[in-house]
């Protein structure tokens, strides 16, 4: 036992007997003297009981190894690129006899090129598992992302050509297709009961190392905003997962799968005890959509949304920090279509209580476009319910905003006006700084131009080229607008801004507490 532990332990003892009265100490000594003899008269048949329930859980990881053996597979990746070398002739290559007929300047111009091309490979290793007896194997994109070569395998040893059926980079996985029949595919787990502390198997080829197992416990469910993948919510775990693990199955001790291994955070580039695994209730939908059509289309609401924190809701008289706030709504899009408006706060969609905004986002994403939805919002100090028509999410990106400038002609911006209070300094938006950041030249509000070092504003996250469109529900057009909301605002209390950045609208909460 270390010294800190034995210290642990000796602090908790004197604690306890601090709360005793000096006539227990006896009874104390006694019970305890009573407490071993029994102990060491039972302690063969108390030894056989934890060795009979060690060996349960030891049976059970055994079992479900073998169940999931013939069904992962090892996958090699080949990319292949062509480069040009560096090097090109010196007069030293020229044989000596020829070299008098070559001056510095002819040599140049003779030996011009470019240089030889290079075939060079570069190899990858991943790990698949078997989803259908004629041959699908799913895996991680990044295992297969550019690769010309793929090759699988199998726990016998069989080796087999697979070709690439789609990817889904979103989330990060990828279904595989080999020339073979009468497979043993994996049983995926159709749960949605994955808890914290249950016992898992990660199964992989880590380092090359085929058919290596591990196990650890679930640490957490629904990880989302780790930068992974456009759409997480991950099941986190402490089984070893390194490189080569990629694409593998995390498994129950039933032997089912319930996650796909997919990442691992560390400093060293190897296992610390943190890993992340696609849940297959996710997965499940993106495998259907690949083998039907090879690729996947998502649903899109329209609207951008943000976390609820418990000052946002307050501003709204909101009882509650579940939910998701709409700050925007796109025109013509589905949201706006079925009269959903910036400030509604969702609370269900088709009767699923909504966590955050990642959650709102993944079952949209999820939801077939052009299905009808069901969302319950609050607005008004009350519940209300809406359809919805989820539309198709768009392939082309919005454009990102663009720096604060002048105009073309270098006017000169309007006056700038100093909140010290705030933190930050502004100005009306003119019609040259709308369009300079991306906006209707028509635009109105309060560009944020300037924001403090450890103010109130940086410290609420607001930056420079935000415009603020409202304050605490009033519109704000100009400078003026703004002044008048903060005389009529409790800093204390909080005051809420509207404002547009890269495009959408979001709340922010600035107070003088924060």
């Amino acid at each position: 036992m270390s010294a800190s532990r034995s210290a642990l332990r000796n602090f908790g003892f004197l604690t306890l007997a601090s709360l005793l009265g000096a006539g227990t100490y006896a009874w104390l000594d006694e019970h305890s003297a009573d407490q071993a003899h029994a102990q060491t008269a039972d302690s063969p048949a108390i030894v056989n009981q934890q060795i009979a329930r060690a060996a349960d859980v030891s049976l059970a990881f055994n079992q479900a190894a073998e169940t999931l053996e013939p069904s992962v597979v090892s996958i090699s990746s080949i990319k292949r690129a062509r480069v040009r070398s560096n090097r090109r002739p010196t007069p030293q290559d020229i044989p000596e006899q020829f070299r008098p007929f070559f001056e510095d300047d002819m040599f140049n111009r003779f030996f011009q090129f470019d240089g030889p091309q290079r075939e060079y490979e570069q190899q990858g290793q991943g790990t698949g598992v078997i989803i259908s007896r004629d041959g699908y194997v799913l895996t991680n994109n990044h295992v297969v992302d550019g690769a010309d070569e793929l090759t699988v395998t199998l726990f016998d040893n069989r080796e087999l050509k697979a070709a690439v059926v789609g990817t889904d980079p979103k989330t990060d996985l990828a279904v595989l297709k080999v020339d073979a029949q009468g497979l043993v595919a994996a049983r995926l787990g159709d749960r949605s009961d994955v808890s914290v502390g249950q016992w898992v198997l990660a199964i992989g080829s880590p380092f090359g190392l085929k058919q290596t197992v591990t196990a650890g416990i679930v640490s957490a469910v629904g990880r989302a905003n780790v930068g992974i993948t456009d759409y997480e919510d991950f099941i986190q775990t402490d089984a070893a997962i390194n490189p080569g693990n990629s694409g593998g199955p995390l498994v129950n001790l039933q032997g089912e799968v319930i996650g796909i291994n997919t990442a691992i955070a560390s400093r060293s580039g190897g296992y610390m005890g943190i890993g992340f695994a696609i849940p297959m209730r996710q997965a499940r939908s993106i495998i259907d959509a690949i083998i039907e059509k090879g690729h996947v289309d998502r649903g899109w609401l329209g609207a951008a949304i943000q976390d609820l924190t418990k000052e946002l809701a307050d501003s709204f008289n909101f009882r509650s920090e579940t939910g998701v706030l709409i700050s925007d709504v796109v025109p013509d899009g589905p949201a706006a279509k079925a009269g959903i408006r910036s400030g509604d706060i969702v609370m269900e969609i088709n009767k699923v209580p909504l966590r955050d905004a990642n959650h709102l986002r993944n079952v949209v994403a999820a939801t077939q476009p052009d299905s009808m939805a069901n969302l319950t919002i609050f607005r008004d100090g009350k519940p209300q319910r809406i359809q919805v028509r989820i539309g198709l999410l768009p392939t082309d990106p919005r454009l990102a905003a663009l720096d604060r400038g002048t105009d073309d002609d270098g006017n000169a911006p309007a006056e700038e006006k100093s909140l010290d209070e705030l933190g930050l300094t502004g100005q009306s938006l003119t019609a040259e700084t709308a369009e300079a950041l991306g906006y209707n030249r028509n635009e109105k509000g309060f560009v944020i131009t300037g924001v403090s070092s450890g103010g109130l504003a940086q410290r609420a996250g607001l930056r420079r080229g935000d415009v603020v469109v409202s304050a605490d529900g009033q519109d704000v057009r100009s400078a003026a607008d703004f002044s008048a909301a903060l005389e009529d605002a409790s800093l204390a209390d909080g005051l809420r801004l509207q404002l547009k950045r890269d495009g959408f609208r979001r709340f922010v909460i600035i107070r003088s507490n924060q």
